[in-house]
């Protein structure tokens, strides 16, 4: 696929796994691209995932015709993108592996071989000339891995991005359902590093940037300031919108009619609000918790504690650095319902929380008096 004059984008479709890094779904697969530019010099930008290195490899060859390339640009260290070096250095052994310092230690470690002598180590603000094309480096530590550099081609205004900006789905067009997706991405991949990708974004904005060319999902162009927009605010841990993510853990039914019952009832005051099941894809109900300015939870008690699909999803929005939202509580227990008090001694660490003082405590099925319960706790986090 051509991005522009010189420049190409080299895809690999993933149908095989319906994890993606064993942990989040991915029903329509993921996208793992890497970039050619050919110049005086060739350079190709980052690899692929080992188990493709073939179909990868193919393509680079199809691409290059009798050319051969010059540099291979390292952004990311990560198997996904680095899987097939092994394999472009055995057909291309004189290319340059050109990283930061860290990246080439961690490189290492993944192939077992010293690659010392065939590359070299970049910095912020160093360039690499390419001929009418010249590749300006950008670092961006912790954006998910330590050794994470962008680059900026001036000429075309692209920068490659490395796993920022990405998504999940193989999907190559950005023209409808970017953002869901992408908000998942970050928050389950990216998430926990807002401060590095704010300072990452700094640095981007005195770049004349026209299109974003990341390691997974579409290139992103004509709208660059929006999805810029969205990384600022997503990184800022700000919601996006006023609503209220309304999450639960239920065994037999009965606690998901109780937030089913909740989430009527916050409709009713007006209340954008959205369902999630966390027994089902967790990493939806992480994302919309931080894309919702309000945050209900409810769990059936479970060996006196939370229950364990609602006990990981609580970790998942701490290790991310959940904040600045309300929370309501809500409690199922047959004989001892506990899992309020320990979800609220698990969630106070998050920094500008304010927990609702109504808890509603449903003793093994709705009933008269946890229907009021719950009316009451709708009624405040309407505020």
């Amino acid at each position: 696929m051509k991005v522009s004059e010189d420049i190409f984008c080299v895809s690999i479709e993933d149908n095989r796994n319906k994890l993606f890094e064993g942990q989040f779904s991915v029903p329509d697969g993921m996208l793992y691209n890497s970039y050619l530019i050919v110049d005086e010099k060739c350079a190709v930008l980052d690899t692929a995932d080992e188990f493709f290195c073939s179909e990868w490899l193919s393509q680079i060859k199809n691409q290059l015709g009798e050319r051969r390339p010059d540099f291979l640009v390292v952004h990311h260290a990560e198997c996904d993108h680095s899987g097939s070096i092994g394999m472009f250095l055995k057909e291309y052994p004189d290319a340059k592996i050109v990283a930061s310092a860290k990246c080439l230690s961690i490189l290492e470690q993944f192939l077992g071989f010293s690659i010392s002598e065939k590359s070299m180590a970049v910095k912020e603000g160093d360039v690499l000339n390419l001929g009418k094309r010249e590749l300006s480096f950008i670092a961006a530590p912790m954006i998910h891995w330590p050794e994470v550099m962008f680059s900026f081609e001036k000429e075309s205004g692209i920068l490659f991005s490395a796993d920022a900006f990405g998504k999940f789905g193989k999907g190559k067009s950005a023209d409808s359902g970017w953002a869901e997706e992408a908000r998942r991405y970050y928050f389950g991949i990216v998430g926990k590093y807002g401060l590095p990708v704010q300072n990452v974004l700094k640095k981007v904005s005195s770049l004349d940037v026209k299109i974003i060319c990341p390691l997974h999902g579409p290139i992103l162009s004509g709208k660059i300031q929006d999805y810029v927009s969205l990384y600022a605010k997503w990184s800022s841990y700000e919601a996006e919108k006023e609503g209220v993510l309304v999450a639960y853990a239920s065994i037999y039914g009965h606690t998901k009619i109780a937030a089913e019952t909740l989430a009527s009832m916050l409709k009713e005051k007006g209340e954008e609000c959205f369902l999630a099941d966390l027994c089902g894809e967790r990493s939806i109900a992480v994302a919309k918790a931080f894309e919702y300015s309000k945050l209900v939870i409810a769990s059936v008690t479970y060996n006196g504690g939370i229950f364990p699909a609602a006990e990981d999803f609580i970790r998942d929005l701490v290790s991310r650095g959940f904040c600045g939202r309300k929370i309501g509580l809500v409690q199922n227990g047959s004989w001892g319902p506990l899992a309020a008090k320990a979800m609220r001694e698990k969630l106070s660490v998050c920094k500008d929380v304010t927990f609702a003082e109504q808890v509603a405590t449903i003793k093994s099925s709705l009933n008269e008096q946890s229907k009021k319960e719950l009316e009451l706790l709708a009624s405040e986090i309407k505020g």
